[in-house]
């Protein structure tokens, strides 16, 4: 199974199944990806939250290639009106699909999508998503504040990769996030979600050298781990 970051908190997963996932795409408008709308043609697309840097281009790209979108439960809603084939999901459920297990963890942030014309949608409660496929577990935090059940989520399940937001303002930042780090205990973590906007500039290395318990990857836009 091949994982890349691409920016911000865009993640790729490709399976040896042939299956192509994208979590959390948002291409246009973010600074820090390598990814093309035109050139990316996802299977199934997962999203954390309704944040408009989270959506992101998930509706093109899902109407583009006939993806199945699986997002909470009043997201997914909001997304079918708009014309995408979706799989209604909420926290603390899980399902399994034929490309693999996804299950929905807490996360403590906001969700609403907010229009052109500036009407902000409400879409439910945000979440993290444990994605199991081929043997790997791979934990995606979505944005979230450090919170202590994160160590009954590693406890439950062990992690092979997880994607930290260390951005700080809007989520943890990176002392909250070498913490959860601790909680969750996976075998690597990357670091995500900073750079992109001004308030959220941040050294990935200053984190890294708090993280005692795993290997710290820190990937440009398109690097990439096997699993």
């Amino acid at each position: 199974m091949k994982v890349s970051f691409h920016g911000h908190s865009v993640v790729k997963i490709v399976t040896e199944s042939g299956h192509t996932l994208l979590i959390d795409p948002f291409i246009n408008g973010n600074s820090q990806t390598d990814l093309k709308v035109a050139d990316e043609s996802p299977d199934i697309i997962l999203l954390t939250h309704g944040h408009n840097d989270h959506v992101g281009d998930t509706v093109e790209l899902a109407k583009k290639n006939d993806a199945l979108v699986v997002a909470p439960n009043e997201l997914a809603d909001y997304l079918s009106w708009q014309g995408v084939r979706v799989h209604n999901m909420h926290i603390g459920g899980a399902f399994s699909f034929d490309f693999g297990k996804v299950k929905y963890t807490q996360a403590f942030h906001g969700s609403s999508y907010v229009t052109e014309d500036q009407q902000i949608i409400y879409t439910g409660m945000p979440g993290g998503i444990l994605f199991t496929a081929e043997g790997k577990t791979i934990y995606h935090a979505g944005d979230t504040a450090l919170f202590s059940d994160m160590k009954l989520i590693g406890e439950r399940h062990p992690i092979d990769l997880a994607f930290i937001p260390i951005g700080d303002n809007f989520t943890m930042g990176p002392e909250d996030a070498a913490e959860a780090v601790r909680f969750l205990n996976p075998k690597t973590v990357v670091p995500i979600h900073y750079n992109t906007f001004p308030v959220i500039e941040q050294d990935p290395k200053a984190f890294e050298e708090q993280v005692t318990n795993a290997e710290v990857r820190i990937l440009q836009a398109g690097d990439s781990i096997e699993l």
